[in-house]
């Protein structure tokens, strides 16, 4: 068996995370190659039903989610992870872990992530109104507002999910991870 690999799809809340993963992963599954994904947010309600998104709180919950795709990995599992990881250092844990690891970055201005976050109806299991409550200073940890979001150094993929649709941004992520992973180079 061979390792599995994992894609880390980071961006700023609203950049288009959970729809370009959930497109990803249908594009992958249409094209037969099986994948896991990996949401902080839904682990996050397992981990801490009633989060603070303190810097303690994203250590514990960005360790754990690298440490289930580790796993997966290791068993043969392809994972896409869809979480912010607001700090450099929760990728680069994944990046030392992981020995096939491809991050892709969701480039997208504040401005743009958050009216699409004030209009979405799915929140794919993220708190509703992140930014609204920031401005009003009911959210202080909310990355891009009240903490910092560190832009990857070095991604293997960066989109302009402002420029394209989730679908567009997915199939550029898949041919990112066939020509790495697949291709017969």
């Amino acid at each position: 068996m061979h390792e599995g690999w994992c894609v880390w799809v980071t961006g700023l809340p609203g950049s288009g995370k959970s729809v370009v993963s959930e497109a990803l992963i249908k594009l992958l599954k249409k094209e037969g190659i099986p994948a896991q994904l990996l949401s902080s947010d839904a682990l996050r309600k397992v981990l801490t039903p009633n989060p603070t998104y303190s810097l303690e709180e994203r250590d514990i919950v960005y360790a754990t989610l690298v440490y289930i795709a580790e796993l997966l990995t290791r068993n043969g599992v392809n994972v896409v992870i869809d979480a912010t990881g607001n700090l450099r250092r929760y990728r680069e844990n994944a990046r030392k872990l992981i020995p096939r690891f491809m991050e892709a970055y969701l480039e997208c201005p504040l401005e743009t992530c958050m009216e699409r976050e004030s209009k979405r109806g799915k929140t794919y299991h993220a708190p509703k109104q992140i930014y609204a409550k920031a401005l009003e200073g009911k959210a202080p940890t909310v990355p891009g507002v009240g903490q910092p979001y560190e832009s990857p150094i070095n991604p293997e993929i960066t989109i302009n999910t402002a420029r394209l649709t989730p679908e567009q941004s997915a199939q550029k992520i898949f041919e990112a991870i066939t020509k790495k992973w697949y291709s017969k180079v």
